[in-house]
């Protein structure tokens, strides 16, 4: 049968040709020149989009007629790459090498082609070949570096923690001696509760090691060593915010009428910080201080980020500014004492704090843990979180503040009515709970959590549902030490007024150590939730004792583990216990002390007024760094 084909192609006719019986073969010699000429004029969408409705025989002398063609031109990779696919399908394996072979030639990091080459020759017996295309179709060992890094930041922000992990590690693999990515893995690897948390199963690369560079925040949560604290700030610092060359602040400092007070963070917005210092701004006695505000934090147009800028006599945005430019816009405002609300958290600026805009610099409330920096003068504290048998151990200097070291704002929470069974916690049963992050819970306290729901028959206990990996990891736990599954309960997360509501459920606020908690641990106390804590001797293992000793609740402390377990214990089985103890936090005993935010404004002045320098206002030299 002689078919005639039009010049170009026509897709019809020749399709016809290509799918009728015997296909190609059935085609007369007269016409096949035609055919030919036909399927060589086709674009890349005629030729690809007919090939997608043929059968793998056929497509493969669509394809290799097109490349014949075409051989005079530049051909594409692509059809290369599809000619090889067709042909494995067809049993043709060394064809199909060939066919991928030419794809690199013309595409050479056509990954997809490597692979499917090694895969060919695998299979006619080449296996040497093989894993040679595999290993070629790698990146460079640097460029796979980055791509885990990188893929590891996204998965992270998409909540996949476990699946970040995990290629931070592959990361890790090429390159161990990555300090950042290190300090990343082992905070996530705490947030997934993924113990021990610095066994990263790198070789080569120690436990010790890695801890050295597990990065500040990490080391509260992970030791009650302050040295080793200490150890793992200084490694920080040292790696993020080097030495300047000079400072910018005078020696002797000003002679204001007013002491000059600037609050530096990142945190002026919807942040837990923000929400214990607001009322404190506003009750700065003005008469003696002026309050500058310089903040590092977006807009989020929440209340109480406006009600914090409402708070300072002058607002100073320096987000935008390199960490010189903000140094040198504070010593332009002749502060006189610098109060850094970061520390080492998330959005500090050391580098700010390095060129000693300020003659007085001091850290508070937003990193509880050492700060080896030479140019912070003061940690703001109290008897209780650093007592005077540790100050010798602590950098910088502790300053201390009369009664509890926390600021809180003393205008009640908005009432929200909600009820156990809403929160589907059965009503009579004891409720032992712990609202914070799980990257504070550690192997020792979980198990100890179990001892104590093993003694009492019939309690639950209420943690938040931190992340899908840690809430599988820890039922998993708890179900390995024969305890009920419908016995752990997880909350999701909620508003703040709601999530206050639903500490007043709860019988008993089982604390983290050796990071207690803070904000939460005075949000329970003032919702009447008593707090078992145990205390150890760094700042951040000290905070919730500070909080009890405010309020009167000194019996809740406890200073090792048999008696934490002892004491929830005894609460949780003795109603009369646990009803003395919720009398000493009834009616008004949270506002007459924690929540006596005028009182505190008061004692932390008295702090201020202790340390600040009030020189003759010298402007001049630069002081040389110590």
């Amino acid at each position: 049968m002689t078919m005639p084909f039009s010049l170009p192609g026509d897709r019809i006719a020749v399709e016809a040709a290509l799918r009728g019986p015997g296909g190609l073969a059935a085609v007369e010699a007269g016409s096949l020149a035609h055919l030919h000429r036909a399927i060589g004029q086709f674009d890349l969408v005629a030729l690809i989009g007919l090939a997608e409705r043929l059968p793998a025989p056929e497509v493969v002398r669509l394809y290799e007629i097109w490349l014949t063609a075409r051989e005079a031109e530049a051909q594409p990779a692509g059809i290369w790459f599809n000619l090889g696919v067709a042909r494995m399908q067809c049993g043709l394996p060394a064809e199909a090498a060939t066919a991928y072979r030419n794809a690199l030639i013309l595409k050479p990091d056509l990954a997809e082609a490597a692979i499917n080459l090694g895969n060919a020759l695998e299979t006619i017996g080449q296996k040497d070949a093989g894993f040679d295309a595999w290993r070629a179709a790698l990146p460079v060992a640097p460029l796979r570096l980055v791509l885990h890094n990188q893929l590891g930041r996204v998965l992270e922000e998409r909540g996949a923690l476990g699946a970040a992990a995990e290629e931070l590690r592959a990361s890790l693999l090429i390159d161990p001696d990555q300090p950042d990515v290190q300090q990343h893995l082992i905070h996530l690897r705490q947030r997934i509760t993924a113990w021990p948390v610095v066994d990263l199963r790198v070789p080569g690369l120690q436990a010790a090691e890695a801890a050295r560079n597990c990065g500040p925040l990490a080391a509260l949560a992970l030791t009650d060593d302050l040295q080793v604290q200490t150890d793992a700030a200084a490694v920080w610092i040292a790696r993020k915010a080097p030495a300047v060359s000079h400072r910018l602040c005078p020696a002797r400092g000003y002679a204001h009428d007013r002491i000059r007070i600037g609050y530096l963070s990142s945190d002026f917005c919807r942040h837990a910080m923000s929400f214990l210092i607001a009322e404190m701004l506003e009750l700065h006695d003005r008469d003696r201080f002026e309050v500058y505000g310089y903040c590092t934090s977006a807009e989020d147009g929440s209340d109480i980020r406006q009600r914090v800028i409402a708070a300072f006599d002058r607002f100073v945005p320096i987000r935008t500014l390199s960490d010189s430019e903000a140094a040198e816009r504070i010593r332009q405002d002749e502060i006189d004492i610098l109060i850094d609300l970061n520390g080492l958290t998330k959005g500090a600026r050391v580098g700010v704090l390095r060129w000693k805009p300020a003659p007085v610099q001091i850290t508070y409330l937003g990193y509880i843990g050492p700060i080896p920096l030479p140019e912070l003068d003061y940690i703001l504290c109290d008897a209780v979180t650093i007592p005077a048998e540790l100050e010798a151990g602590y950098q910088p200097r502790p300053l201390r503040i009369a009664g509890c070291y926390q600021a809180n704002d003393s205008h009640p929470p908005a009432p929200v009515s909600i009820t156990r069974a809403e929160e589907g916690l059965p009503e009579p049963a004891f409720v032992f709970c712990c609202a914070s992050h799980h990257y504070k819970i550690i192997e020792p306290m979980f198990e100890a959590w179990c001892s104590i729901l093993s003694a009492v028959p019939g309690s639950v206990l209420w943690l938040i549902n931190d992340n899908v990996e840690s809430r599988a990891a820890l039922t998993g736990r708890w179900l390995a030490r024969g305890l009920e599954g419908e016995r752990l309960l997880f909350a999701e997360r909620t508003s703040p007024d709601r999530y206050r509501a639903r500490l007043a459920l709860a019988d008993l606020f089982l604390d983290t150590f050796p990071y207690n908690a803070g904000t939460i641990a005075s949000d329970a106390l003032r919702m009447g939730l008593p707090i078992v804590t145990l205390q150890g001797r760094a700042f951040a293992a000290r905070m919730a004792s500070s909080l009890l000793t405010a309020v009167g609740l000194e019996d809740c402390i406890t200073r090792d583990y048999p008696a934490y377990v002892a004491k929830a214990v005894e609460i949780a089985s003795d109603r009369q216990v646990l009803a003395r103890i919720r009398h000493q936090l009834a009616g008004d005993r949270w506002a007459r002390t924690l929540g006596d935010s005028r009182s505190f404004t008061r004692r932390i002045e008295q702090s201020y007024q202790s340390v600040v320098l009030r020189g003759a206002g010298d402007p001049s030299p630069v002081i040389q760094a110590r």
